[in-house]
Formats: structure tokens, C-alpha cells, sequence
């Protein structure tokens, strides 16, 4: 049995495990394990490497009968992929989960304050907090919801924070996904599959439990529905099967028993939204959508949109009908407002951020630009509207091709590009290639809001970037994940 205090780095199954200049959430500086890793390792230093490759092979194929794929655009080799999963867990302790906890809450909390004030009173713009034109130079401001209540004041109730461990051990937010945020499927099936591929590791740990969650997000939804439909009917709208997170959404909609829906399933009558059934019409109370705005309902938004439901806004509008989340919410999470988060939580709760921001440049500012053009090759140049590690520049990793691209990228449109300096993201170990290695990852905890209290179940999805030396998480990168446990 090996010893903790004993650096391991060097020695079986860790032989090619490296120590760089980034966190390492299993080995301390000098090589020793961390305490709350301690049984982890002597567990993977009592199996075989033939072992740990078969618990592999079992869990990838668990993810291949189960059907939790992904879908890549604009690949030529195809676009349908089992979901790449890592063997190995990442875990957080209970005193780094309360602060992480602590943070979260204090964040939606603030930014639902913000949406609501945006779309009524505009008071943090008048008090030049943020400044105006930045809002509504927003493509995804929505001066249909202006002046609009919604249910409880809740604008986001689904969000999927990304947060990233500095080489001081600091968790800081990289982003803010507010419209339709995805992968709680991938952090369940995580789960799923580690209990059968590990059964005896989850007691040895105290590892507490994720299983509840589509419970919670059918209670939250449940307590947003109309107050004149005290039983109300919940479906799930999705684009469809081609969507890339199609197995998100149909995996959700069985968790919480709910009906999944397209566009045309539903129909827009008198200001009321029905789903067409076998048996007839069905009134339905609450839409958890997973489309964008755009789509939504082409009577207002796109008019070339298949995806959505004709006179759907003028339901919400008569609160015949609630959307989570609400449109309009990609507003807060721009990542140009996401600049200003700080200074929003301050305004609105007096407080100060318990999870800090990356400092951002945004290149709508003169002297911003002209250090962010100066700089490409040191720093990370983002689209404030994208997703999904699209339109982005990694400066250490690109060419003097792409660094020119992007300058004039930025130079034509400067609102549209924040950039941000080139992050040590932590590094945890991973099962690769026969081998354990380190390699970069982030965290995606996942927090409902119903208006009044804030659950967020205790984990999240943790993305790999599983090429050696790449900072991309993204599954459409070519990333992966891995279960997170969190301690007692």
C-alpha cells in the first residue's frame, strides 16, 4: 500500500505522469498525493494496466449501447460520436464545494436581478454601471421581453456555470451559460458508469449523490408554472435528432417523466399552447426549452424557422405559458457583459464576488484593442456570442496566419471579440492510451433557481482536453469528461 506523504509521480501506474507548472489536483508540488486522493491511488496502484484497460473498454462500451453521443458539425468523417469518457474521477473536497456552492448561488442570484432590471427599470444603466450601448448592441437582447413580467421574477432557472483552478488552487468563472445550457446528461451517465466500472470505490469515499437531479430541475420547473395551473403539463422542446444534444434531451425527458416535443408537435391557439396527442389536444403549462430564441417562433423571431411554434411568444406574453429559460437570457451570459459580472453583484447584493472572474479585454475599448492586437500571440481571443470553443484563438498554440485573421476579425467588428489572458488550467490524471498521464480540465456544476432558493447537486460535468498540451475542453474539440466526485 503506498504512502500518501510518499511522491508517487515516477512510480507505477504514474511512470509517465509529469508535474508541470499548472494545479495538479492529485499530486502536490513535490510529488506526493493529496489527502483526498489518497485512496484513489492506492486503488490504481493495486490494478494491472490490463485491469484499468479493461474497465475502460466496458465503459466505452456501456456509452456506445447506450446511445450518449454527440454530434460534431462541418466534420467530414462523419458527425455522430460516442461521447469520449475518462476512467479515472476528478474529486473536490467538501470545504472547496461549500465555497464553489457559496459562489454559484451568489451569481445567479445577481444575474437574474440584472435581466429583470434590463427589461423593466434599466436602473444599473442609468447608474452607469454598464454601459447602455453594450447591452443593446447585444445580439441576444430581446426588446420583445421589454417591460414583459415574468414568472417569479425568474429569468434563468437552468444554468451551467464553467469554472477553471488557477495554478494557486483558486477556482475562478472562465463563462456563464444561461440560454440552454447542456451536458447534466453526460455528468449523470458519468456517474452511472463509474458505480459499475468501480462499485467498491464510491464507499471507500463518501462520495455524495448526483442521482437526484432530474428531480430537482422537474421541481424547479414545476414551481414556475402558472399560478392557475396548480397540476401543470411540462415537455421538453428540442429541435430534434439532429440536434447535438439530442441524447441530452431525450435523456432528460425520461428522468422526469415528462413528454418530448418538437415545433410541430405543438400549436398556439387563442394565446394558449396545446401538444397534439393521440388522444387529442393537451394543454401545456411550461416549456423547458432547448432551442435557441431565433427559433423560437417564427411570427416574431427567424421566419424561415421549422423549429419553433407560431404564436408562442404571444402566449408567454398573456402567461398562458412559461419558458425556461426565459428568452432574452443570452444577454447576461455575452462575454462582454460577463466583464462586468462583478461589478453586477456588487450593485445588486452589496457584496463582493466569492468566485472572481478571469480579467478580461474587451476590444470595443481603444487601448484594449490595441494591447489585445499587440498581444495575439499570449492571449485567448473569444467571440462573445459563441460556444462550443468556435470562433476562438488560443495565441501560445497559433499560427502568424490565424493571429492575423483574428486582428482583422477584431479591427471590423471590436464588440464582437473579448480576449483573456492564456490560462494554466488544472491539470488531473487520465487513463490514455494504455497510460496515465496528466491533462487540462475545467468544471461545469450545474444550478436551478426557482426564485427563491438555489439547488445545485454536489459535482458537475468535468471536461478533458484530451490532447497532450491542448487547453480545449469542448467535445467538439475533441475533448472528453469524467466523473466528479464531491466528499462529505
Amino acid at each position: 500500500m503506498p504512502d500518501a506523504t510518499i511522491p508517487l509521480v515516477g512510480q507505477p501506474p504514474f511512470e509517465q505522469y509529469t508535474l508541470t507548472g499548472a494545479y495538479d489536483e492529485m499530486f502536490a508540488p513535490d510529488g506526493s498525493v493529496r489527502p483526498a486522493y489518497a485512496e484513489l491511488a492506492r486503488r490504481l496502484s493495486a490494478l494491472s494496466r490490463e485491469e484499468l484497460q479493461q474497465r475502460q473498454r466496458y465503459a466505452d462500451l456501456t456509452f456506445l449501447n447506450q446511445g450518449i453521443t454527440f454530434t460534431v458539425y462541418g466534420n467530414e468523417s462523419g458527425t455522430e460520436r460516442v461521447f469520449p469518457y475518462d476512467l479515472i474521477p476528478r474529486i473536490i473536497t467538501a470545504d472547496e464545494w461549500q465555497q464553489i456552492e457559496r459562489g454559484l448561488s451568489q451569481r445567479i442570484i445577481a444575474l437574474n436581478h440584472f435581466l429583470r432590471d434590463i427589461y423593466h427599470d434599466q436602473q444599473i444603466l442609468r447608474d452607469g454601471v454598464i454601459p447602455r450601448e453594450l447591452v443593446y448592441s447585444c445580439r441576444h437582447y430581446r426588446r420583445e421581453m421589454r417591460g414583459l413580467p415574468v414568472p417569479r421574477g425568474v429569468y434563468t432557472a437552468i444554468v451551467g456555470t464553467d469554472l477553471v483552478r488557477l495554478p494557486d488552487g483558486q477556482f475562478v468563472v472562465l463563462e456563464d451559460n444561461l440560454r440552454v445550457p447542456s451536458g447534466v446528461s453526460y455528468m449523470l451517465t458519468n456517474r452511472a458508469v463509474m458505480k459499475r466500472a468501480f462499485p467498491r470505490l464510491f464507499g471507500a469515499h463518501g462520495v455524495r449523490p448526483i442521482d437526484h437531479y432530474g428531480q430537482a430541475l422537474l421541481a424547479t420547473l414545476r414551481a414556475l408554472a402558472p399560478d392557475h395551473r396548480p397540476e401543470p403539463t411540462i415537455a421538453l422542446l428540442t429541435p430534434g435528432v439532429f440536434n447535438s444534444a439530442y441524447f441530452e434531451h431525450t435523456f432528460l425527458a425520461r428522468q422526469m417523466g415528462i413528454e418530448l416535443v418538437e415545433g410541430r408537435d405543438l400549436l398556439a391557439h387563442d394565446n394558449v399552447v396545446y401538444m397534439r396527442t393521440t388522444g387529442g389536444l393537451r394543454r401545456v403549462d411550461v416549456i423547458y426549452r432547448r432551442i435557441d430564441d431565433d427559433f423560437l417562433d417564427p411570427m416574431v423571431f427567424r421566419p424561415d424557422s421549422v423549429l419553433g411554434v407560431p404564436g408562442l411568444l404571444n402566449a408567454y406574453r398573456a402567461g398562458n405559458v412559461v419558458l425556461a429559460n426565459a428568452i432574452g437570457t443570452g444577454v447576461a451570459d455575452d462575454k462582454a457583459i460577463y466583464a462586468y459580472v462583478p461589478a453586477i453583484i456588487r450593485y445588486y447584493l452589496g457584496e463582493e464576488p466569492i468566485l472572481p472572474n478571469v480579467p478580461t479585454y474587451l476590444c470595443d475599448r481603444p487601448d484594449e484593442r490595441t494591447y489585445v492586437l499587440e498581444h495575439l500571440d499570449e492571449l485567448v481571443v473569444k467571440a462573445v456570442g459563441e460556444s462550443g470553443g468556435y470562433d476562438m484563438l488560443i495565441g501560445p498554440h497559433s499560427t502568424r496566419e490565424q493571429q492575423a485573421q483574428f486582428a482583422e476579425r477584431i479591427r471590423a467588428n471590436p464588440r464582437n471579440y473579448i480576449a483573456q489572458p492564456t490560462l494554466q488550467l488544472s491539470c488531473a490524471p487520465c487513463f490514455i492510451d494504455g497510460m496515465i498521464e496528466p491533462r487540462h480540465v475545467d468544471l461545469r456544476p450545474f444550478i436551478l433557481f426557482d426564485g427563491e432558493a438555489t439547488t445545485i447537486v454536489p459535482g458537475g460535468l468535468t471536461r478533458v482536453a484530451l490532447r497532450r498540451g491542448s487547453l480545449v475542453v469542448n467535445s467538439s474539440q475533441g475533448g472528453g469528461s469524467k466523473d466528479t466526485w464531491v466528499l462529505y
